[in-house]
């Protein structure tokens, strides 16, 4: 198993004046130890972040992480066999003006499980339907009133994707989006990359890392996602596939919301007084097993992709 879970490590310098420093790096199944040793007696050893986390311990000369590879909010890549994780370690002392601040790269590669599939399965296409609901999902223009009139996008521009449930007869619905993952194929069945955009029930994760967000909503059984155009499969066809749950609007939990990282922190879409829904977002929101909202219980689930869009780099 610890052949297996192997790690490799791949880190650049960042940009540092008047600091030497020696960065050690462990990558053992499912936790991450990184141990900085600085030189400097200007540097307050505990002002150092590794992405969200802060030290597990700290002396005058060493700072030491330990911490599971679902916290801190490191990014999850998988690419063909190997599933990266990536961080930053970050020092900023407002009261040391003569220091710049300083930033290194923390990744470690693991081999692909055998068994590791992205959460999301067996997509459809656009419009679908179950028992009298009916789901829609896709690509709208600037003001979300009308489909797009071109899938194109320019790195670092907004993706406007709206989905929306036909309720009828049914009680008021809520629709989230439970799962939201980014692949170059109609297929999630594959042996290539997957880039998360939704996870832990509902969490924007590329949120914390661009200008994504949910918009306000015009109603409850309508979802808007402004998403930032990413460098995931630049140049080449893009599916976006999701899991929509359609939910009673009275039942929000941490296993049913719709959050996204605002300036302060995470925010819940629909009631912003009860955000503290999304505090498992950084760590790992509890499952619990979905029902059918036709039997008057708590939540229908769909899958649906959208696709194929295309991300161009303006700049060449």
């Amino acid at each position: 198993m610890a052949s297996f879970w192997q790690a490799v490590l791949l880190w650049a310098l960042g940009v540092a004046v008047l600091v030497q420093a020696d960065m050690k790096l462990g990558c053992e199944p499912g936790y991450i130890t990184l141990v900085w040793t600085e030189n400097s007696a200007q540097v307050d050893m505990s002002l150092f972040r590794l992405g969200t986390c802060y030290p597990t311990s700290v002396s005058p000369r060493e700072v030491v992480f330990r911490v599971d590879v679902n916290d801190c909010n490191f990014s999850r890549m998988v690419t063909g066999n190997v599933m990266v994780y990536s961080n930053e370690l970050v020092y900023a002392d407002p009261h040391q003006s003569q220091l710049m601040p300083i930033s290194h790269p923390v990744i470690c590669e693991y081999p692909r499980p055998k068994d590791w599939y992205p959460r999301v399965y067996d997509p459809v296409f656009d419009t679908f339907g179950q028992a009298d609901l009916v789901f829609h999902m896709g690509v709208m223009n600037d003001d979300f009133s009308g489909p797009a009139e071109s899938t194109t996008f320019t790195l670092g521009s907004l993706i406007p994707i709206m989905a929306s449930v036909e309720q009828h007869s049914h009680q008021p619905l809520l629709l989230l989006l439970e799962e939201c993952v980014a692949t170059p194929t109609p297929d999630l069945w594959f042996d290539g990359n997957a880039y998360d955009i939704v996870t832990n029930k509902g969490c924007l994760v590329d949120s914390k890392v661009s200008r994504s967000r949910f918009e306000p909503r015009e109603k409850s059984s309508e979802i808007q996602l402004l998403l930032q155009a990413f460098k995931f499969g630049l140049g080449e066809q893009v599916f976006i596939h999701c899991m929509l749950v359609a939910a009673d609007p009275n039942g929000l939990d941490s296993t049913k919301k719709a959050c996204h990282y605002q300036q302060h922190g995470w925010q819940l879409l629909d009631n912003p007084a009860y955000s503290s829904l999304c505090a498992c977002c950084d760590s790992g929101c509890s499952s619990r097993k979905t029902r059918s909202v036709a039997t008057g219980e708590t939540g229908l689930v769909h899958k649906a992709v959208v696709g194929p869009l295309t991300i161009i780099d303006g700049s060449s």
